[in-house]
């Protein structure tokens, strides 16, 4: 049993690999905005791609 605690004992205070974790969520975190952004801009792009073809078409007429 007493080898057991100082195995979780050092597991609590070894703190290797704890950046990798930390900078990995910030990714993720960074991503997932960047990916719900795009979805904006590509709906406003969209409109306005659209918009400047009826013109277009419009003028055309």
């Amino acid at each position: 049993m007493e080898n057991i605690l100082e195995i979780v004992s050092k597991l609590h205070r070894d703190e290797c690999g704890q950046d990798l974790i930390e900078y990995a969520l910030v990714a993720a975190l960074i991503a997932f905005a960047a990916v719900a952004g795009m979805s904006y801009v590509a709906t406003s792009i969209n409109n306005a791609f659209s918009t400047i073809g009826n013109k277009l078409s419009n003028s055309i007429s």
